[in-house]
């Protein structure tokens, strides 16, 4: 269970960041990727005739958890984490508290590479505290040519 809420909590970050002309709330995003991921997990675990019922139930919790997550992080915390990956240094961490939310945010460049594209890539580590509970993923963005981070992993 742990492992699915930290990765609701990269895949939510993730789509947060991510540049799109009408996107969807977080917490909608968040019940889509936690539903998926859920299922992707339920499935893993299931066996046999109980897979499918693993996959369901799995589907299920995914998108509650990830309804949940969704709703915990608002536009200050995409603007912050954004920011973090334009100025902040390699292992230099930006971490706010979201004055509405109360939940803690840290988003750590870890790694800034140029891709074979040409694009500006940083891979960074993020830890979300929501309820005294943290939380903490890794991941890639790289630069799109508008200015915008686009999440790669």
């Amino acid at each position: 269970m742990r492992k699915l809420q930290v990765a609701l909590t990269a895949a939510v970050l993730t789509v947060s960041l991510a540049a799109c002309q009408t996107q969807p709330t977080k917490e909608q995003t968040g019940t889509v990727v936690g539903g998926v991921l859920g299922g992707v997990l339920g499935s893993t675990l299931g066996e046999g005739k109980g897979k499918t019922a693993a996959t369901i139930g799995g589907a299920l919790i995914g998108g509650l958890l990830g309804s949940s997550v969704g709703r915990s992080l608002d536009q200050t915390d995409e603007l912050r984490a954004t920011q973090a990956l334009e100025n902040n240094r390699t292992n230099q961490p930006a971490t706010w508290r979201n004055p509405d939310t109360g939940n803690q945010v840290t988003v750590t460049p870890t790694r800034t590479y140029t891709a074979p594209s040409g694009e500006t890539c940083r891979e960074y580590n993020t830890t979300v505290t929501i309820d005294g509970r943290k939380e903490k993923a890794h991941g890639t963005a790289c630069r799109q040519p508008d200015g915008s981070w686009k999440i790669v992993s």
